[in-house]
């Protein structure tokens, strides 16, 4: 459920939208807005400081808030012209940093596999491999191991996503496929819209494809719609690749208007949705675009990276109208899979423990983020130069949050100077293709403990964070 200030947000998000506030408008009174919402005044104060810190609105010194002139995601903006991908040398350079011991690790998007039901599962992963010797050697060709179909078929049909085993293909990972989605429907040279910031693997796979992007900034209610028919109308759009619920890495969930909005200005081209964290959803759901979908054209990529283990491997697709594409690809490119992976797997989901899972683990991950978000904020504001500066997104889901400082922000080197210190996060530059998102940056809070190191570590980062933002206030 969205909190009284979050109901706030949208309400003003929703004006400046449809036309009601232009750039440089003021905005209604803290006491106007209190009574029209029903809602008390520090309420509003809450809201307007959210909508500040992310640099939609602005206050002006006794005469309140006024829509931005610039930086506002939300101002009606030229569209990026299509670029070419060069991030592989940087990516590189960030993911293969050495091992550290007693790292603090914020940096990954991998789960915490501290739960009872991870032991579970890797003691059926150890039993199915001592069983290999005993079972004549082949091939587990496409779409995959029957039984684990069967068990994906049910959790994809948990997702408020009607589907049947016929209908799903397994892949090693959603990677593998949201590329053979992306390679059925687009050759070298054509254009692909993503929303942004992106996901860095999503960005390399573009790059190893050679396709160009349109990058589409987002807020949490999406991609900017304006942004899209602009895009839409001036360029020949082959796909589109959203990651709309828990993103990756903003943690922004776009809501179901705005889904249906986006899929009604792109109607007839290609939608690839990314869903790997849609499992991990604190409160109410938002119906995914596959389920919104009419036109039978939105490929669904989901996987168990992110709700059991990163290294199991296991993701599936529902293709659509293009499964005889995408399938002939998956065959000919997997001629075989993992065999005892899959049905380890599947043996594990049969134990019917997985449910039991995801609430033990949305309920850990949810607390997680509250002591994260308490204890940095808190530890930020000790510095009263960052007071109102910057702005740490609080998913309604998953285990990642995106923080943003002021502008003239080096978060490249915020993340190298933690890494001296053994605190692991990610910078914002690796998340797209123009550097917009320097002064960002990416934090884990999956693996959370409430101790001192923790929390030690926290202030630590708190304090290379505001030594760094000195020169860009």
């Amino acid at each position: 459920m969205k909190t009284k200030y979050q109901l706030v947000e949208e309400y003003i998000l929703q004006a400046i939208e449809k036309g009601l506030y232009f750039a440089g408008d003021k905005l209604p009174s803290i006491r106007e807005l209190s009574l029209r919402l029903s809602v008390g005044k520090n309420t509003v104060v809450r809201a307007y400081e959210e909508l500040e810190a992310l640099q939609i609105i602005v206050a002006h010194q006794r005469s309140g808030y006024r829509v931005a002139n610039k930086n506002s995601m939300l101002v009606k903006q030229e569209v990026i012209k299509p670029c070419d991908i060069d991030l592989l040398s940087l990516t590189k350079e960030v993911l293969l940093q050495p091992n550290q011991q007693h790292l603090l690790p914020m940096g990954s998007a991998h789960p915490n596999i501290d739960f009872p039901a991870i032991r579970t599962l890797y003691a059926e992963v150890g039993r199915h491999s001592r069983q290999q010797s005993n079972i004549p050697s082949s091939y587990l060709l496409p779409p995959g191991d029957g039984s684990l179909i069967k068990y994906i078929a049910n959790i994809t049909q948990d997702f408020g996503i009607p589907t049947s085993t016929d209908e799903i293909l397994i892949t090693n990972g959603a990677q593998q496929a949201i590329s053979l989605s992306l390679q059925a429907l687009t050759k070298p040279g054509d254009i692909v819209l993503v929303d942004s910031p992106c996901y860095f693997g999503t960005l390399l796979l573009l790059e190893s494809l050679d396709l160009k992007v349109i990058e589409i900034s987002c807020t949490h209610q999406g991609m900017d719609i304006r942004a899209v028919e602009q895009a839409v109308k001036k360029w020949n759009i082959k796909a589109i690749l959203v990651n709309p619920t828990h993103n990756n890495p903003t943690g922004y969930t776009q809501p179901e208007l705005a889904r249906k909005a986006l899929l009604k200005v792109t109607s007839g081209i290609p939608f690839i949705e990314d869903d790997v964290f849609g499992g991990l959803t604190y409160g109410a759901t938002h119906k995914s675009f596959k389920e919104l979908d009419t036109e039978n054209r939105v490929i669904y990529c989901s996987s168990l990276s992110k709700t059991l283990d990163s290294r199991l491997r296991i993701g599936w697709l529902l293709a659509g109208k293009y499964q005889k594409q995408i399938e002939k690809r998956l065959l000919s490119e997997n001629m075989g899979s993992v065999n005892f992976i899959q049905s380890a797997v599947s043996d594990f989901l049969k134990k019917g423990q997985y449910k039991q899972h995801i609430r033990k683990a949305k309920r850990s991950y949810k607390s997680n983020q509250n002591w994260v978000y308490f204890q940095l904020t808190k530890a930020l504001n000790g510095y009263e130069h960052l007071i109102g500066k910057y702005h740490l997104s609080k998913p309604h889901g998953g285990f990642l949050c995106w923080l943003t400082l002021p502008i003239g922000t080096n978060g490249t080197d915020i993340y190298k100077e933690a890494l001296q210190q053994k605190i692991s996060i990610l910078p914002g530059e690796i998340f797209c293709t123009r550097n917009q998102y320097k002064h960002c940056v990416r934090l884990s809070f999956a693996s959370y403990k409430n101790n001192e190191h923790w929390n030690k570590n926290i202030q630590l980062l708190a304090r290379i964070i505001a030594t760094h933002c000195t020169n860009s206030v």
